[in-house]
């Protein structure tokens, strides 16, 4: 067996064992239901990763998963149950972009609270960019939950944040 093999070989083993493991935590915070008030972190970052995106934010049934957390970059997961919203919020230096897994909804945004004159009907495979200094909100109007994963430059959450519910992250955050 050639040196590039068994490096490619151990990366991969490496790989698949992370993921599996990755996935087990979701299913056991999952069985916890809101008993749990924090879920297990699994932020991945800052070191190389790669996932099948779809997959995992298919999978997440919590609030909002931080899975990588770099200097400059944050990919999070979340879960807006039927019927709820993100909260509107604004990040003065942070731009975002979130994508749409699964659900419906209505984005809305604009230069204060009070003037929100941007509003958009979302669905599955839609992508949503929030510049920096953008009030903004995303409202599930669906029967299912919204699965969408959300990157943030730079970052706007702690490392290995992990909100199982909505609560949880209005607790820890001033919207």
């Amino acid at each position: 067996m050639n040196n590039d093999y068994r490096q490619y070989n151990n990366l991969y083993n490496q790989y698949m064992h992370e993921n599996r493991h990755m996935q087990e935590n979701y299913m056991q915070g999952n069985r916890q239901g809101s008993r749990m008030r924090m879920g297990k972190s699994n932020d991945y970052g800052p070191n190389p990763f790669v996932t099948n995106i779809e997959k995992a934010t298919l999978q997440n049934k919590y609030f909002r998963t931080a899975l990588w957390t770099g200097t400059h970059l944050q990919l999070t997961l979340m879960c807006i149950n039927p019927g709820d919203d993100i909260g509107l919020e604004m990040h003065p230096d942070v731009d975002q972009f979130l994508r749409i897994e699964q659900g419906q909804g209505v984005v809305v945004m604009g230069d204060s609270r009070e003037n929100l004159n941007y509003k958009q009907r979302v669905y599955n495979d839609y992508v949503i960019l929030v510049p920096a200094g953008k009030w903004h909100n995303l409202i599930n109007t669906g029967r299912g939950p919204i699965k969408l994963y959300s990157i943030y430059a730079p970052p706007e959450h702690p490392h290995g944040t992990v909100h199982v519910t909505k609560q949880d992250a209005e607790e820890h955050h001033s919207y």
